[in-house]
């Protein structure tokens, strides 16, 4: 799964063709290391449909500050360059899934 950057946060997502999943997320969160092979998983399935990338926001304080991401994780959906969904907590990824379909 593909980490970004605020320095390529624009290219990476806000200019994505497909409609991109971004967790925001930091190695000091246990659910966040949670969701590590559940992304994976949805990025190796969902890969024609949608993209999934990570921004640590320890690292990455303007892209956290500019979306006002408080809590991790966080998920938003971008597509077409805006934020279109945004959900807190870990998940199952059957519940992930469900809770992405409208976007898809």
């Amino acid at each position: 799964m593909a980490e970004v950057t605020d320095g390529d946060f624009a290219a990476e997502v806000i200019d994505s063709e497909l409609p991109v999943l971004v967790e925001f997320t930091a190695d000091w969160c246990p659910p966040c290391r949670q969701m590590g092979p559940v992304l994976s998983a949805l990025a190796e399935e969902e890969g024609g449909r949608l993209k999934v990338v990570q921004l640590d926001v320890d690292t990455n304080p303007v892209t956290t500050n500019a979306y006002k991401v408080l809590s991790m994780p966080t998920f938003m959906v971008f597509r077409g360059g805006e934020p279109v969904k945004a959900m807190v907590g870990a998940r199952p990824k059957r519940r992930l899934l469900e809770e992405l379909s409208d976007v898809l």
